[in-house]
């Protein structure tokens, strides 16, 4: 029994647990009304689209992959459907082709990666640039708004209190965890991260499952665009600019570890919600943005260290 207990206490969400906690128990002695239902009903709508990127982002790292193009993928993808709109096309259509462009983008990135053997820092870095180059140079960075009710409505309803963006994640995440923990796919997604040649040797499609989950990272990508251009009625070329940083950040701090075979999207989750109380709690009581990046930098620090001195013991023992 104090064996399993003293498992449970190192667990990465034991230690991202207690943090939150520790939050919410400075929160309610700074300022109580920031914890009021409303008031975090309405500051959700912030969080959503990144953590439909944060799913394939997790499943990435955990092979030792990783992909800084899902801001610039965003950004195509948005104004892929915000021009087919302007010129004319339906919205149904202009979605598709947002989505088609996000998912091709991701399927060249595990193309490269996989079959070029190209590493994901180099390969996501250039399409990174190329990526946000196209969406600026087609747009002529030029905003398009003005989309149908129909279509906002995604971004601006609610259902049972929570905006649609909030059940696209949740279904995402049920179905994601499932394959994880129920499927082989789950079992091979970890041996990658843990060594890729043995891996390779003992029969497992690397290739086919990296391209396959660097595609779904363009896909998920592109439905965070939709998602987040019909919540704010308006597309433009820098949509997402920086968010690669708030999903990779949100990982790690979740205990994926960049090193691969290592993590839990429960992990994820709670780095999420850590993250997102963090920033908008910072941003509501003291209005300083530079606040955010000084306190995000210092979890992230902590969370890391946490890891290493976590992953000392383990081999130790």
């Amino acid at each position: 029994m104090r064996a399993i207990f003293l498992r449970i206490l190192s667990l990465p969400e034991t230690f991202l647990s207690c943090l939150i906690i520790t939050l919410f128990a400075l929160i309610s002695q700074l300022d109580p009304s920031f914890l009021q239902w409303e008031v975090q009903r309405t500051l959700s709508s912030h969080i959503w689209e990144l953590a439909i990127m944060a799913i394939p982002m997790t499943l990435i790292i955990l092979t030792a992959g990783i992909d800084l193009s899902v801001g610039s993928i965003m950004s195509l993808s948005a104004i892929t459907a915000g021009m087919l709109f302007q010129a004319g096309s339906s919205m149904p259509l202009a979605c598709g082709a947002a989505l088609l462009t996000g998912t091709l983008g991701g399927f060249l990135n595990g193309f490269f990666i996989a079959r070029m053997r190209v590493h994901p820092l180099i390969i996501t870095l250039a399409t990174m640039a190329t990526y946000r180059g196209i969406a600026e140079g087609i747009s002529q960075a030029k905003p398009v708004s003005g989309f149908p009710v129909g279509f906002t409505r995604l971004g601006q309803d609610e259902w049972l209190n929570l905006p649609f963006a909030a059940w696209v994640f949740f279904i995402m995440f049920v179905s994601v965890f499932w394959v994880i923990h129920r499927r082989a796919l789950g079992v091979h997604v970890y041996a990658i991260g843990n060594n890729d040649t043995a891996s390779r040797f003992s029969g497992i499609h690397v290739n086919r499952i990296l391209i396959g989950l660097y595609t779904f990272s363009g896909f998920a990508s592109a439905l965070a665009a939709l998602l987040f251009v019909a919540r704010r009625n308006t597309a433009k070329a820098d949509i997402g600019t920086g968010i690669e940083l708030g999903v990779i950040t949100a990982v790690v701090i979740g205990g994926v570890s960049i090193f691969g075979g290592r993590g839990t999207l429960v992990g994820t989750c709670l780095g999420l919600l850590l993250i997102h109380e963090t920033r908008e709690f910072v941003s509501w009581h003291w209005n300083r943005d530079e606040f955010i990046l000084i306190v995000l930098g210092l979890l992230l620090i902590v969370s890391v260290v946490f890891q290493k001195l976590l992953r000392h013991k383990q081999n130790s023992s």
